[in-house]
């Protein structure tokens, strides 16, 4: 690495043209200020031409000019990111579950719009990744679902995901059996949600595993689809089925006991956060997406096991 005591002596004296004047500014004697150009040149070869009053940089002289510059710049991006005073830019970096993450997204890409020295850097994950991804500073801001008890990580309560089932729009649901005709369409959450919601929903019903099974997707925008074209059913959490495009063609069906999960915010403990995290921070708690149209329904009060006992859809 080049001395950079030696960097900055050449390039107030390619400004001054003058070895008196230079010394003069570095409140260094002339002879330091020769024997430092003369270390430069042996490495990099001449740089000056040593006119009788003044100094002509040479075209290696001017490449070190540039590199100086490039130096100079590197030293004021690093002191502004350390000092973390300008929270119009810089990286704002989010892991989330993707359901949150399909609210979230629009909104932190609405505040990169508004200050276009910002860079949104977003990607969906389980907890269990989230966790670690937070951990080991790949990114600065998580939301997870499990409160974690690591001391290295705070977290503070950011919102609550309720879980909800979700049918075609043409479809009423009465009990159980209205679910066994419809079918489940599964995602790699599907069993675990399902049968949490539904032991409230339908108190004794057999469980998720037994119904047939009539689509797969892990993409969490995709999982609506073949409900809304009439495939069967979900649980899915609440942000997911707000972000769907055609609420139209789904309904809700509303239970008596609901099924909540709370979404912490999460950051590492140990230093305080940028100020783009702070930013993006305040502007996801205040962002409010409104609610879309989407129908209802309300499943039958009986528990609804044995299917003789249920209506058909009508």
């Amino acid at each position: 690495m080049i001395n950079p005591q030696w960097l900055r002596t050449f390039a107030t004296l390619a400004e001054l043209g003058s070895f008196t004047r230079t010394a003069d500014r570095l409140d260094l004697t002339q002879a330091a200020v020769s024997q430092h150009v003369q270390q430069l040149e042996r490495r990099l070869g001449p740089l000056l031409i040593r006119r009788p009053r003044h100094a002509e940089v040479t075209p290696a002289g001017r490449a070190l000019l540039d590199y100086c510059r490039e130096l100079d710049q590197a030293e004021r991006r690093l002191h502004g990111r350390l000092a973390d005073d300008d929270a119009t830019h810089g990286e704002i970096s989010l892991i989330s579950p993707g359901s949150v993450g399909l609210a979230l997204y629009p909104v932190l890409l609405a505040l990169q719009a508004e200050h276009r020295g910002l860079r949104v850097r977003h990607r969906f994950a389980p907890d269990r990744e989230v966790l670690e991804a937070v951990l080991d500073n790949r990114y600065e801001l998580g939301l997870t679902s499990v409160r974690p008890d690591d001391p290295r990580l705070a977290a503070a309560p950011f919102s609550e995901e309720p879980l909800e089932l979700v049918v075609p729009a043409s479809v009423r649901v009465e009990g159980w059996c209205d679910l066994q005709r419809l079918g489940f369409i599964d995602h790699p959450n599907g069993p675990s949600m399902a049968n949490r919601l539904l032991r409230q929903a339908f108190p004794g019903n057999p469980g998720v595993r037994s119904l047939p099974v009539h689509g797969f997707s892990n993409q969490i925008s995709l999982i609506l689809e073949p409900v809304a074209r009439g495939f069967g059913f979900t649980v899915i959490p609440r942000y997911a089925r707000q972000a769907f495009a055609r609420p139209e063609a789904i309904a809700v069906v509303e239970t008596t006991s609901p099924v909540v999960d709370t979404l912490w915010l999460i950051h590492r403990s140990e230093w305080p956060l940028s100020a783009c995290a702070q930013l993006a921070m305040r502007r996801m708690r205040d962002a409010s997406r409104p609610e879309p149209t989407v129908a209802k329904t309300k499943p039958s009060r009986s528990k609804a096991v044995a299917c003789k006992t249920v209506r058909r859809p009508r």
